[in-house]
């Protein structure tokens, strides 16, 4: 298990993938004030990133939404070239979450190969995904809802198709602070025992997103005698990412780029104590 120096020393570094998104449409303003102006465009905000210490972009392409700006999937592979020539760390993609054009997305942004990783695939679309995966090269999450059985059987499904084992990176859903940080925690910790205990099928990278800490009532809501709400924020999305961590996760997911410092501070003491 991660950081436990009396067991084995951590040899693998955890990552750290900051959130970039295409569009600043319902993005934090929170959030925002904290890259000083800096995220005017993809490439700008994940070179910004690059220079907070980010091992990864996550990058959302929340405008390919059909309901949305229904940018189409030809620009949303352009912007995804333009971000990996603005920096040389892996590129995690997600589409704008609507199955039917994520699929169409996914399929041009494969087209783009190196350093991208492809989010993501789940029981109901896993097919389409990974032949598109397999095709192009790239790497893929296998997402899976709180449940080990399920982040199992989803990569059975994966490597049944023809999936090579390494080339899946595990999500299991992690949930925010207050709303199931105990059962994502105890998800997690399992998934990791049985990797070790022998379970082929569960070994592989784990990734786990704190974002959704934002969207937690208690850590942005403001009101008299609860403090300042960027500082609680930043807590709580930190506290989320280092459990996830100290759980098993291999790369964690951050918006805040001061919960991202936070956890880079923690990632470099725990690997000095392991």
């Amino acid at each position: 298990m991660p950081f436990l120096s009396f067991e084995k020393g951590t040899t693998n570094r955890p990552m750290v993938a900051g959130e970039v998104l295409d569009t600043l449409t319902d993005y934090p303003e929170m959030a925002a004030r904290q890259f000083d102006g800096r995220i005017d465009t993809p490439e700008a905000w994940a070179q910004a990133w690059v220079g907070i210490g980010a091992d990864a972009i996550c990058l959302r392409l929340i405008s390919t939404d059909p309901d949305g700006d229904a940018r189409p999937p030809e620009d949303a592979a352009d912007m995804v070239t333009r971000v990996l020539k603005a920096v040389d760390v892996p590129i995690i993609v997600y589409g704008s979450g609507n199955p039917g054009s994520d699929a169409k997305v996914i399929e041009a942004i494969s087209a783009t190969a190196g350093r991208v990783v492809l989010g993501h695939a789940e029981e109901e679309t896993y097919r389409t995904v990974a032949a598109t995966s397999m095709a192009g090269g790239n790497p893929l999450i296998a997402f899976s809802n709180l449940d080990i059985n399920l982040a199992k059987q989803m990569n059975i499904l994966l490597t049944d198709f023809g999936m090579d084992l390494g080339t899946v990176i595990m999500d299991p859903l992690m949930a925010a602070l207050g709303m199931g940080l105990e059962y994502s925690y105890s998800v997690n910790e399992r998934i990791r025992l049985a990797a070790l205990s022998g379970d082929r099928m569960l070994q592989v990278p784990m990734l786990c997103d704190a974002v959704p800490a934002w969207q937690v009532r208690e850590a942005s809501e403001e009101g008299p005698g609860l403090g300042d709400p960027s500082e609680r924020v930043a807590w709580w999305e930190a506290t989320t990412a280092l459990a996830a961590l100290l759980s098993g996760a291999d790369v964690v997911i951050i918006r805040g780029a001061r919960a991202a410092g936070i956890v880079i501070d923690a990632i470099e003491d725990l690997m000095e104590v392991a």
